[in-house]
């Protein structure tokens, strides 16, 4: 007999396809009557599929008492009740690691783009400038710059590779130092945002990271500092930085995230020292296809009664 999942959102087509035919799924975001599928599903869902933004609140999963395990395509949980899915034993999964690379490459692919201000040149290019007033302004260079990270898990690391490859002195900030680094551990973000010429937010959204990015961070960073954001937006104070980049208290940012997802402070769209994404790090075919590859498997994991591949500590 096929188990019963709720599917909050929609996946990638090839593996919400494989989903479905492997288990009978019911499109919670595409029911008139949520209220009423939940009221239907509580006595047979027993597992919940969701992405990292859109998560799993409490108030959905206390009607579905016989859900198991949640599953989460993304590599971030901030979105997922974790303290009920504890006090209830419904154990959680994410996709971490298969999507490191495409996230430190997008972190690198920003920091470029705002120091070398390639919107800003693509615009003044295709506007027929070049020919009219000459060459645009000077930019920054990248090479040999003094880079901090924030958060040095899977994607830090992966970071901090390419980094390296840019000729850049690295130092990072994190819950503990990590054991094998090479790199420069600083316990204060505030001091090594002092320190460095590109603050890149790679940590997880917890209530200690949460807001951690504020003024006194970006004060420390200073007028020649630039800030990549590809964890989480809530992690940044975004009044303040918008205010920031506004009155170039800070040199850039490069943001793939932020505070009210999909809406995007409308201060941001007139400035030219910021290079805006949509949430799109990990959005790579070959990435989006291993996330969801490791969705169905630990799902199968799960109901095989194996170990779990990635359950959240």
């Amino acid at each position: 007999m096929s188990h019963t999942l709720l599917l909050m959102g929609p996946l990638l087509p090839s593996v919400q396809q494989t989903l479905e035919s492997s288990y009978t799924v019911h499109r919670f975001w595409e029911s008139d009557d949520q209220a009423k599928l939940l009221s239907e599903l509580s006595s047979s869902c027993v597992g919940v599929v969701t992405d990292g933004g859109r998560g799993v609140e409490a108030s959905v999963l206390e009607k579905l008492p016989h859900v198991k395990i949640v599953s989460v395509f993304g590599v971030g949980v901030d979105a997922v009740d974790l303290a009920y899915c504890a006090k209830h034993h419904i154990p959680v999964t994410n996709t971490p690691d298969v999507l490191s690379d495409d996230v430190a490459d997008l972190a690198i692919a920003l920091a470029l783009a705002s120091s070398r201000m390639m919107v800003v040149g693509d615009r003044y290019a295709r506007a027929g400038r070049w020919p009219r007033e000459g060459g645009m302004p000077l930019t920054r260079r990248v090479m040999g710059k003094r880079a901090g990270i924030f958060g040095m898990g899977s994607i830090g690391e992966a970071l901090a590779k390419r980094l390296v490859g840019f000729g850049m002195d690295i130092s990072y900030c994190n819950r503990s130092a990590k054991a094998n680094s090479e790199h420069r551990f600083v316990a204060s973000l505030e001091e090594m945002a002092a320190s460095v010429d590109y603050l890149f937010v790679t940590a997880s959204a917890t209530p200690g990271t949460i807001g951690a990015i504020n003024a006194a961070v970006l004060d420390a960073l200073g007028p020649d500092g630039y800030l990549i954001n590809v964890s989480r937006g809530t992690l940044v104070d975004e009044p303040v930085l918008v205010s920031y980049l506004q009155n170039n208290k800070i040199a850039g940012a490069g943001l793939d995230v932020f505070n009210d997802e999909p809406n995007i402070p409308d201060a941001l769209f007139a400035l030219d020292n910021v290079v805006l994404q949509p949430h799109h790090a990990s959005g790579t075919w070959e990435t989006r296809e291993a996330m969801g590859q490791l969705v169905l498997d630990n799902l199968g994991a799960h109901f095989s009664e194996k170990a779990l591949l990635t359950p959240v500590s």
